[in-house]
């Protein structure tokens, strides 16, 4: 097993701040995506993405603003990891959930600087429904306008789960030898940021996407995300 590399020591999980409580800057990817077909139908991509009655209501998501080749579906994909195994390509904004026979459902992920920043293999050591979130000193020494955005929750000063909360409707903790990495999978309030490069953050999802994968593995799933240049 090779060993967990990160660039960020701090703040790794920012998951969009920037964007959630005040802007975010993004790129367009121009990696092409390596397997798959372009296009997903209209009928199919309402089915997946239509308005889900959760804890809290999820709205629709409008499939328009969104790049097709990354829209869930189920793929072509040969690799040596068995089945269960979630595998993420952070350069080509893909996270794979590997199937039998040669195949795996692929969903368009969101990458932060941060999600580019280290590569290896974790576990899912939790997974939480409408998550809170606590962002870092750190982050709030930088950017002290969150702080209006705070209050005193269980395990410290955040915010609490639900629509206006960064990490979205679901959230995966990733986990190497016993220890937090600090990186996680996660929902996402900004659905137009799938298959970009967003200015801080770890993996996200669309919230839809982030339940169905919630729902399909379990706490100890192995999760193995690639270097910019590596391959399945």
């Amino acid at each position: 097993m090779f060993e967990l590399r990160r660039r960020a020591l701090l703040g790794l999980c920012v998951v969009g701040a920037a964007a959630a409580l005040g802007g975010c800057k993004r790129t367009t990817s121009a990696s092409t995506p390596p397997l798959g077909t372009s296009s997903v139908s209209a009928y199919a991509a309402t089915g997946r993405y239509g308005p889900v009655a959760d804890k809290f209501p999820i709205a629709a998501v409008d499939v328009s603003q969104i790049d097709p080749i990354y829209l869930r579906r189920e793929v072509a994909y040969a690799s040596s990891y068995p089945p269960g195994t979630i595998v993420i390509d952070p350069g080509a904004h893909f996270l794979y959930l590997v199937q039998p026979g040669g195949t795996a459902i692929r969903y368009g992920v969101g990458v932060g600087k941060e999600g580019f920043g280290w590569s290896g293999a974790a576990t899912i050591n939790s997974k939480q429904e409408w998550p809170d979130w606590y962002p870092p000193k750190e982050m709030i020494q930088r950017r002290p306008d969150i702080q209006a955005q705070l209050t005193r929750l269980q395990s410290g000063e955040g915010v609490a789960g639900g629509l206006s909360n960064p990490l979205g409707a679901r959230a995966l903790y990733l986990w190497q030898n016993g220890r937090d990495t600090l990186y996680r999978i996660h929902g996402t309030l900004e659905p137009d940021t799938i298959g970009t490069n967003v200015s801080s953050g770890c993996i996200r999802m669309i919230n839809q996407d982030a339940i169905d994968l919630y729902g399909r593995v379990g706490v100890g799933t192995k999760v193995v995300v690639l270097g910019s240049s590596a391959g399945a």
